[in-house]
């Protein structure tokens, strides 16, 4: 296990030397939205029973930004060591496509979960958010976390051009984290819109994170935690399918 090792703590280097951009931004930045809802609707109900709309805001915007960030540290290192033709180094070593998929994706989860403790930690600041179910918690930021990183992998192997890899992040990744639950309930939704948002993954991970603080969700946190798992499986044996041929990583 040198080899994946070596790799985890190369990866886990690169985003902790530039901390101020791949940390602290994420938080302003989660923040930042925090202040705007919270000002725009102050003294609206909350969208779920029992729960200030202010605190509702916290563990969407929490998991929308573990989605983002773990999605974006996988794929920002495949593409930037693409580019700049150190990737080859790695691929002469002797690394398993296991090994080299896991120091990717680790890495990419504990960037996740540094910016969500570090927006909770901000948050609770200003407001109370309770943490009922803390093994539920865990359970969808590591879940969720491993497969946005391992969608990072699939993007950043696929793309041979920053703007390729912009242009995934921007239609697919932002899009789904945003019409994901992270601002309003899924009830609050014209039964139509409703239907369609059950075909986002990305819903069931922000819905079940939500239930781990305040105990109440849109969908039952066993059904939810069967499909983040579910999409976790399929992107992952995608990715080690793409990195194992070598697709676009040996020419």
């Amino acid at each position: 296990m040198t080899g994946f090792s070596t790799l985890f703590y190369k990866e886990m280097l690169r985003f902790y030397k530039v901390a101020f951009q791949t940390i602290l931004a994420p938080v302003v930045t989660a923040l930042l939205y925090l202040l705007v809802f919270a000002s725009t609707f102050k003294g609206r109900a909350g969208a779920l029973p029992g729960v200030p709309y202010v605190a509702f805001l916290v563990p969407g915007l929490m998991m929308m930004s573990m989605i983002q960030n773990a999605f974006a540290n996988s794929s920002s290192s495949l593409i930037q060591s693409k580019i700049a033709g150190n990737l080859i180094f790695i691929l002469l070593s002797p690394l398993s496509t296991l090994e080299f998929f896991l120091a990717f994706v680790g890495a990419a989860v504990v960037r996740a979960m540094c910016v969500a403790v570090g927006v909770y930690v901000a948050a609770i600041l200003f407001i109370s958010v309770p943490i009922h179910h803390p093994l539920f918690l865990v359970a969808f930021g590591l879940l969720g976390s491993a497969a946005l990183g391992a969608l990072g992998v699939i993007a950043g192997v696929w793309a041979e051009r920053f703007d390729q890899l912009a242009g995934f992040q921007n239609f697919v990744v932002v899009p789904l984290s945003f019409l994901s639950g992270v601002f309003y309930s899924l009830r609050a939704l014209p039964p139509v819109w409703r239907t369609l948002s059950q075909a986002n993954p990305l819903l069931y991970m922000i819905d079940g994170f939500r239930y781990g603080f305040f105990g109440t969700s849109d969908v039952p946190p066993l059904v939810s935690l069967g499909v983040v798992a579910g999409f976790l499986v399929v992107v992952s044996l995608l990715a080690l399918a793409l990195v194992g041929r070598g697709y676009r990583l040996r020419n």
